[in-house]
């Protein structure tokens, strides 16, 4: 039981909200995570990690040839937290 409530805890070097994604992890996405890239929060991030210091957010309304959103891939310092819940 100790494992499962320290895992919850901490967040993953990678995680993607994309359910296609082998870093997809719903479990901890429904706790509300927050992303704060070179000290700014954002809130259209869709893949981070944090060891290769880069986040990946969608570039606009573009979507490729299979209907998925274009994105672009920025280098920085990433800090992810879970959000407080009110």
């Amino acid at each position: 039981m100790f494992k499962g409530e320290f895992m919850s805890e901490v967040l993953p070097d990678r995680l993607s909200v994309n359910p296609k994604s082998p870093h997809y992890n719903e479990e901890i996405l429904k706790r509300n995570v927050g992303i704060r890239f070179n000290g700014t929060e954002k809130t259209n991030v869709e893949e981070y990690c944090v060891s290769e210091g880069w986040i990946r957010v969608v570039a606009g309304r573009g979507v490729d040839r299979r209907g998925n959103p274009l994105l672009i891939k920025m280098s920085g310092t990433v800090e992810p937290f879970f959000k407080e819940t009110p």
